[in-house]
């Protein structure tokens, strides 16, 4: 017979960024022992997912558990094991939900158990989308590395160790494309980059600013080869990748191939017991879904971006962190009879890589308008761009900021102020941010 459900007053399903977030919040809100269960399939208490496309992988003083729990992300406390125990928290590890009844309040793990809720958080995340999912032809060969989860930096340090100073081939351009190529090159690998699109980053930056990065990157000894994509991989006798067969033609040789071409929301255990919007779980401004007691915090949600009044799905870190804790306010303030204000989101990213650091705040729409000095091989670093819409601007990009204009920019995203004359803005560049 099956063995009696454990019954949570609420349960976060997920062990990313949003569930860290999600339980410190309810710490602070007060939470009785016993009450809340965050059940994950990794193996580890929640962490900060950045540090390992980044301090991870350092050649020297490289970051690893416990060190980068959450919240230390955000500047926060580090949420140890013995943190989740002394506030009667319960950290169900290693435990993968295969089966979600939204109806009878019951999650079922691949071994079988049952768990029970009054209110659900799904924090979820995303998976990575991997070239055997379309059959690319020796892709499941040894080596060829991916990049989600702590297993999955074990694996590539692991192979860093084994094929010191070797070749490596990154496919992808995007975020995980440029931190891996950095890290890859600071551990002295031979790096080269492969994405199909005109230039890295498509999806925020403009070819003005890819100039840039792409120019550092080369500087640094990294190739770049654009425009083809990976179509095939050639491997030993023992089934270690050794080449790249690229669609143009090229073959590169490979000690170690790691592709980041995106990722892709896990929705799948609730196809058709929630509504769906834009590839998430649809919510609203406090991430309840389309069923009372659901909520849908990080990369799985498509939320209400009050700023430019449409749904919107994001996929960072920051915003991971943010929804968790108003949804966690909101289940808190329901509860008592209050209400909190709506999510009013401010999009927001940021990367580094070497010595070189950016942010964007905003939306990246209507005419961007380049500032500073992209040149690459110039000694300061530092330049941006502006996106103006309909008279306004309405986002800002910003390499080599300091604290205070890195703020500066977030407020110009926030407020859009109004733009006269766009050949003035390029002149006239940063000031017109620090002077908003």
């Amino acid at each position: 017979m099956a063995a009696e459900a454990r019954h949570f007053k609420y349960v976060v399903l997920g062990g990313g960024v949003a569930a860290g977030y999600a339980a410190r919040e309810f710490g602070n809100q007060g939470v009785n022992p016993g009450d809340l269960a965050i059940i994950s399939k990794e193996p580890v208490a929640p962490y900060e997912r950045p540090a390992l496309s980044k301090g991870y992988l350092f050649p020297q003083n490289a970051a690893r558990l416990p060190g980068f729990h959450t919240c230390v992300g955000s500047g926060g406390e580090r949420l140890l094991p013995e943190w989740y125990s002394e506030k009667g928290i319960e950290l169900i590890l290693s435990t993968e939900i295969v089966k979600a009844d939204l109806a009878s309040k019951t999650l079922t793990s691949a071994a079988g158990a049952n768990f029970t809720y009054e209110t659900l958080l799904i924090a979820t995340g995303s998976s990575v989308i991997k070239l055997t999912d379309f059959g690319v032809q020796g892709a499941e060969s040894n080596n060829i590395l991916y990049l989600r989860d702590i297993a999955d930096a074990d694996k590539l340090v692991a192979a860093m160790q084994a094929k010191k100073d070797g070749k490596v081939v990154i496919v992808g351009g995007g975020y995980i494309g440029l931190e891996l190529s950095a890290a890859l090159k600071m551990n002295n690998f031979d790096v080269t980059m492969v994405y199909p699109e005109p230039w890295c980053m498509p999806r925020l930056f403009t070819s003005g600013i890819a100039h840039f990065y792409e120019g550092y990157y080369s500087n640094k000894g990294i190739k770049i080869v654009k425009g083809t994509v990976a179509a095939g991989f050639e491997a030993d006798a023992n089934g270690d990748v050794t080449a790249v067969k690229l669609k143009d033609g090229r073959v590169l040789e490979a000690d170690i191939v790691v592709v980041g071409v995106g990722g892709r929301p896990l929705t799948a255990l609730f196809k058709g017991q929630l509504a769906e919007e834009k590839g998430g779980l649809k919510t609203d401004a406090f991430f309840e879904t389309s069923v009372p007691g659901v909520y849908a915090i990080g990369d799985v949600a498509t939320f209400p971006l009050k700023i430019y009044n449409e749904q919107r799905r994001v996929e960072h870190v920051d915003h991971a962190r943010k929804s968790a804790e108003q949804a966690v306010r909101a289940i808190k303030a329901k509860e008592s009879g209050e209400s909190v204000p709506e999510y009013d989101y401010l999009p927001y990213f940021y990367s580094r890589s070497f010595d070189i650091a950016w942010q964007f705040y905003g939306d990246n729409v209507g005419d961007d308008v380049l500032f500073g000095d992209n040149d690459p091989a110039s000694a300061n670093h530092k330049f941006g761009s502006y996106w103006v819409k309909d008279g306004k601007v309405v986002g800002v990009f910003l390499e080599g900021g300091s604290a205070e204009e890195n703020q500066a920019i977030a407020r110009v995203a926030r407020t859009q102020p109004a733009v006269a004359d766009v050949e003035a803005l390029k002149t006239e560049g940063l000031e017109f941010a620090t002077k908003v």
